[in-house]
């Protein structure tokens, strides 16, 4: 190849992956799921907000309860795992899983849109796993969830910043800016729903997030 065929090659290469950036750039992004590992997370958030052997914990938007089903191990017997849905068809298969699995510590309960659905100061320990940035009344949603906890009772959030371009969930407030949830406007609501914030652990798994807050003894 002489050297002008070889310059036309090489700018033909340029010019196409230049393109292909650029088509990419433009294109939606989705957000990646953080490699899951739930026996390594739950442990993780087990230590970090102290539960131990009849804690009383629930997964809100459990999905197939891979969560749940560890948190029910640590808790034990005498422990309780509330695994709440909203999606029926979720809820069936959970339902199914807790009675195969013959788990007498776990209860499922249907949620709604703005209420967890569970009762007044029934938790030591709440957690949401890539689940609060679905949320499309967070006002009413955070009122429940801090009903829900006991005085001094622990609330963990992990979640993961949208990023650029990527589709807003249907009906969450348009502040998110994408598929996920900026760490500061989370911050805000919960702790306007009265929480305080106790710790951040900005390197979770991958760009995930976690920050755990503490309702007031008082």
């Amino acid at each position: 190849m002489n050297r002008r065929r070889w310059l036309a090659s090489l700018l033909g290469a340029a010019a196409c992956a230049a393109a292909c950036a650029v088509l990419l750039w433009t294109l939606p992004r989705f957000v990646p799921a953080a490699h899951a590992d739930p026996r390594a997370e739950i442990t993780r958030l087990a230590a970090l907000m102290q539960w131990k052997p009849g804690t009383i914990v629930a997964d809100i938007g459990a999905g197939d309860g891979s969560y749940t089903f560890v948190a029910a191990e640590i808790v034990g017997p005498s422990g309780r795992v509330y695994a709440t849905e909203i999606d029926q068809d979720k809820l069936k298969e959970l339902r199914a899983q807790v009675a195969k699995r013959k788990l007498a510590n776990v209860t499922v309960v249907e949620s709604a849109a703005d209420d967890t659905k569970l009762a007044s100061d029934c938790c030591d320990a709440i957690f949401l796993r890539r689940v609060y940035h679905h949320i499309t009344q967070p006002a009413e949603f955070d009122r429940s969830l801090v009903r829900a906890l006991k005085p001094g009772a622990r609330l963990a959030i992990i979640e993961f910043p949208p990023m650029k371009n990527s589709e807003l969930p249907a009906g969450v407030p348009k502040n998110r800016g994408g598929h996920g949830i900026p760490e500061k406007i989370m911050l805000d609501e919960l702790t306007s729903a009265g929480l305080q914030l106790e710790k951040t652990i900005e390197d979770w798994n991958g760009r995930d997030y976690c920050v755990i807050f503490a309702k007031p003894s008082q």
